[in-house]
């Protein structure tokens, strides 16, 4: 096994893992507590998971890119309208999300992959051509926004540790964070 594919399955492996923690807040039920605004973060969370691992598998993913493109679309543009509707009430998240799912669909319509291998699959680990530098510079930027969120995020999980039960939304966030972050920064080398 070469390094690429690898690195490729390790973190597959990795992003299947953080599918557990997701699924089970979700079926955990304290949205009558938590709210509407947590529980569409949970979900969008596990969605964003399972892209993650579509992209990252050697193997490639049952939807075809234009499949999560349409998907990412939509939860971007429903997160977006949710933190613009309640910025006041500090929907903060709503708008980490509506960011995440546009970056997800940024990797997926310009990230470099082969299409003549896989044809319309989404295979993103496979070695593509060099990125255009506005390209490269645009994935630089979001890599910058997913690592400094995914510090922000690991301090929240520390401080947070014996108190309001948010660690695992946090931990995921770190985990998604620099797994995005990794994602951007190797397309754009």
């Amino acid at each position: 096994m070469s390094g690429p594919v690898f690195v490729a399955w390790t973190l597959t492996a990795v992003f299947a893992l953080l599918a557990l923690p997701c699924v089970l807040r979700l079926v955990r039920l304290d949205y009558v507590r938590l709210g509407a605004a947590v529980r569409n973060g949970d979900l969008a969370e596990l969605l964003l998971v399972v892209a993650m691992i579509a992209m990252l598998s050697p193997v490639g993913g049952p939807i075809p890119a234009a499949g999560w493109q349409a998907v990412l679309l939509l939860t971007a543009g429903w997160f977006a309208v949710s933190w613009w509707k309640g910025r006041r009430s500090g929907h903060s998240s709503c708008g980490h999300h509506a960011v995440s799912a546009a970056a997800m669909l940024f990797m997926v319509t310009f990230m470099p992959h082969s299409a003549v291998s896989h044809g319309p699959w989404l295979v993103m680990s496979a070695p593509g051509t060099a990125s255009a530098l506005w390209l490269s510079l645009a994935f630089g930027v979001v890599a910058a926004y997913f690592a400094v969120d995914a510090v922000r995020a690991g301090v929240s999980a520390v401080r947070d540790a014996g108190g309001a039960g948010q660690v695992s939304r946090w931990a995921c966030r770190v985990v998604m964070g620099l797994g995005m972050g990794y994602m951007l920064v190797a397309a754009a080398l």
